[in-house]
């Protein structure tokens, strides 16, 4: 099985290179984040028509995801948000994938606040949503074991993660702060399924449409595939491809796939 995130930048834009990437690309789950539109716009009939049905969670402009799996897995149990977290923005969409050889997958996709600046409150408001996230997670490890959780974190894990880890040390994505609340993550028995394996140098999945960010390779690893020490052993591969990024048009980050 493989599964994949994408943070798409609007799917009202970017909707032909989502279905265009599914064809070359069948995995057998993928989720987007930052749909940016309201419910009643989510194009279902245009991937169930490429072979996938859709979860999805939205609302007007900013934030929205979507879990898109192939018709023929069966999916349950779907729940959208962190329960017990009050949220108004469509951040998190969850459910349970039945595969016949590994069994009941819990799937989360998720997209993380951005979090501005340190100091801010949209930073305070990145704290206490990483803070409920781990809390529900903890529950949700111990009820399926068989779990992945992806999407746009917004956080690097270290340097490696970033283009320039002297110029930007301390500053959003990159503060100590972000990045112990995803150790802590780490900590409930999940694993960073990228660095199960060799990587290319400088290897990130977002870019800045600015400066030619993407040209000059200014980037930073904030898209990421977390799998449960249940899973860890299943995993034979994992990397970001940075094809759709070449598009006319496209989205500032790139998908990440893992194989199970």
């Amino acid at each position: 099985m493989k599964f994949a995130t994408w943070n798409v930048n609007s799917l009202t834009v970017r909707l032909p290179q989502v279905l265009d990437w599914l064809a070359v690309n069948p995995v057998d789950v993928l989720v987007l984040q930052e749909t940016k539109m309201t419910d009643d716009k989510f194009p279902a009939a245009a991937f169930l028509e490429a072979g996938y049905n859709a979860q999805w969670f939205g609302q007007k402009t900013y934030n929205g995801v979507a879990l898109l799996s192939k018709t023929g897995l069966a999916v349950s149990d779907v729940v959208k948000n962190i329960p017990g977290f009050t949220d108004e923005l469509a951040r998190v969409i969850t459910a349970t994938v039945s595969d016949e050889k590994l069994g009941d997958i819990r799937v989360i996709g998720a997209y993380f606040p951005n979090g501005q600046e340190p100091g801010s409150e949209k930073f305070d408001y990145k704290m206490n949503w990483l803070k409920g996230l781990r809390d529900w997670l903890k529950t949700e490890l111990q009820a399926h074991p068989k779990l992945v959780i992806m999407g746009d974190y917004n956080i690097t894990f270290d340097d490696l993660d970033v283009w320039d880890p002297v110029g930007l040390e301390g500053t959003i994505h990159c503060t100590e702060e972000e990045r112990y609340h995803l150790r802590a993550l780490i900590a409930l028995g999940l694993t960073d399924a990228v660095r199960l394996f060799d990587q290319p140098p400088k290897n990130y999945s977002w870019w800045d449409y600015r400066d030619f960010g993407f040209r000059k390779n200014k980037g930073l690893r904030i898209d990421h595939i977390l799998v449960s020490n249940a899973l860890s052993a299943s995993v034979t591969a994992c990397a970001i491809d940075k094809l759709p990024r070449k598009n006319e048009r496209p989205s500032d980050h790139a998908p990440v796939v893992v194989t199970l």
